[in-house]
């Protein structure tokens, strides 16, 4: 507890992110190998420290010294120059070399630890960091993706040139990487690319055109879309490319940053537009194939701008609860009074529903690469469903979560306006709220993804033990959200995808909430997942008292799982 919790203001600063989480110390008990999770408990609560205190401060310097373009040198060379403030710099130290959260997963040993870390370490990582800051997670997931879809698709040749920086951990060394997508015709509508392609003897590629939202501009490598002289029209047409920022002999590639974009949040990274100018760049993959390929990296992104929300859910909702719990009014301490606790409670219910589906999303993704069958079609629906609702949720619990703090939380010195102000950019960045509910129909169309969803829910279900009634509850709101589900895509999707979308992620973060709640002992994860299911997907009368069914709560919780 701060020495200052007393004072009439509450200060949270300084408290350890992951020691005061008992939740996610359950978690990390279930969900993570016993002997693993004890090797990284000291790392978990380094970055804890580090995200209540230091980081903390970094992120908000930074935020206020945003980055700024230099053009030429203060010799007259023609040089271009992203400046970033020194915590900025030292964020990018510790994210991607101390934590290693960009290389990770493609690493054979990280913390010392040998062999391969399972996704949820990594997402653990991500979700404590971005508790302070959220902009620079993005050119960290980047890299990461990048990687992933370099390693998946590219030439051996090409991997074996660039892997050793994506992969470092010295920070005078390693690389970062970044996807120029977006163009103004070509947002969402992939299609639409313009940027041409043009084959050269050597093998590479020259690229020109204009890409017009490009977040981490100078990174060390980018993927971008491209079509090629005489690739067709249409997305058929479409190829992806690696752009390296410096050649081989050390010079800057033939692109130009034309400007940095002032940004309602992510101030701290620097986003600008970029001109190709025949630029040298290498094939990744299949010609014609590059939106297929350039997905694979969209969706590993996806599923961590998920994470990143869940993150910030977490830091809104403790702040409301340590306020809450250290401030007086009329004599009372406000978590004693039963609007806040109402309060708190609507609060919590995305925040921790989004932590599960963290954890139920991570493990897919392991088993996923693990080969198992039907894993990639459960990580294939999991992924947009909590891109989209976890996103959307973060925007009202961030600004919820502003109102606990009063008149404080509306000033720039605490943590709440960056909070709310980088929370719109989860539901935008990697696809908008419709484009993400769309892929969620693409999921059950062409994956065949909802028996999988189901299955694997049922299976979580048998495993639990619930309370009759509960679990009855459970099960038919589940086949409904299915049925809403498989409607929308014989429909194709257009009216429906958002409600069969939010539909299936409330079940399924209900049912995990539940399973967890039974194998953990914890009481307040199966009152949570109850409320998820009487608030978020039960029919409700709004001019009527909405109590949990008694049924629901027949019978008594298993023993408490012991965490170390």
């Amino acid at each position: 507890m701060p020495e200052n919790a007393a004072h009439p203001i509450p200060d949270r600063h300084g408290q350890n992110l992951f020691t005061s989480d008992t939740e996610l110390h359950q978690l990390l008990a279930l969900y993570l190998p016993d002997d693993l999770r004890r090797h990284m408990l000291p790392h978990f609560e380094r970055l804890g420290a580090l995200a209540g205190g230091r980081l903390d401060e970094l992120a908000g310097t930074a935020d206020h010294h945003p980055p700024v373009l230099e053009h030429r040198t203060r010799t007259g060379l023609d040089q271009q120059t992203i400046v970033k403030h020194p915590a900025y710099v030292e964020m990018e130290r510790l994210a991607l070399s101390e934590f290693a959260m960009g290389a990770i997963s493609h690493r054979a040993e990280s913390f010392g630890w040998q062999g391969k870390m399972p996704p949820a370490v990594k997402y653990v990582l991500f979700y404590l960091f971005v508790q302070a800051e959220f902009g620079l997670c993005c050119p960290v997931s980047m890299t990461d993706s990048l990687t992933r879809t370099l390693k998946k698709f590219g030439d051996p040749e090409l991997v074996a040139r660039c892997l050793p920086r994506l992969t470092s951990l010295d920070f005078d060394e390693l690389a970062q990487g970044a996807m120029f997508m977006t163009e103004q015709a070509a947002g969402s509508d992939i299609a639409a690319t313009l940027t041409r392609a043009s084959a050269q003897p050597d093998g590479s590629w020259r690229l020109t055109g204009d890409k017009w939202f490009c977040s981490n501009p100078d990174a060390d490598f980018a993927m971008v879309l491209a079509r090629p002289d005489d690739a067709p029209a249409g997305i058929k047409g479409v190829s992806l490319f690696l752009l390296p920022r410096r050649l081989s002999d050390g010079s800057l590639n033939r692109y130009r940053i034309v400007r940095l974009k002032h940004k309602l949040g992510t101030r701290s990274m620097a986003s600008g537009e970029i001109t190709l100018d025949g630029a040298q760049a290498w094939l990744v993959g299949e010609r014609g194939r590059g939106f297929v390929q350039m997905a694979d990296m969209v969706n590993n992104s996806r599923l961590s701008n998920g994470v990143r929300s869940a993150g910030m859910m977490r830091r809104a909702c403790a702040e409301a609860e340590f306020i809450a719990s250290q401030r007086q009014a009329f004599g009372k301490r406000l978590a004693d009074m039963p609007l806040m606790q109402r309060q708190l409670d609507k609060l919590r219910l995305p925040a921790e529903q989004a932590r599960s589906m963290v954890f139920q999303t991570a493990q897919a993704l392991q088993r996923s690469d693990a080969g198992e069958q039907g894993a990639y079609a459960l990580l294939r629906i999991l992924t947009p469903m909590i891109k989209f609702r976890a996103c959307r949720d973060a925007r009202k619990v961030t600004g919820d979560a502003m109102e606990v703090r009063g008149g404080c939380g509306y000033i720039e010195e605490w943590s709440d306006a960056r909070l709310v102000r980088d929370a719109h950019l989860g539901s935008i960045w990697e696809g908008t709220s419709n484009i993400v509910a769309l892929d969620v129909v693409r999921a059950i169309q062409r994956e065949n993804a909802l028996p999988v969803l189901q299955a694997h829910l049922h299976a979580l279900l048998d495993e639990a033990g619930l309370a009759p009634a509960f679990d009855r509850a459970l099960r038919d709101a589940l086949a409904r959200a299915a049925a809403l589900g498989q409607t929308a895509a014989a429909q194709g999707g257009e009216v429906l995808a958002r409600q069969a979308a939010s539909g299936l992620y409330h079940c399924s973060s209900a049912i995990a909430m539940a399973w967890e709640a039974q194998r953990t002992g914890s009481a307040a994860r199966l009152r949570w997942a109850q409320l998820v299911l009487l608030h978020r997907v039960l029919p409700r009368d709004p001019l009527a008292v909405a109590d949990i069914p008694a049924d629901w709560q027949a019978g008594a919780l298993r023993p408490a799982a012991v965490v170390a």
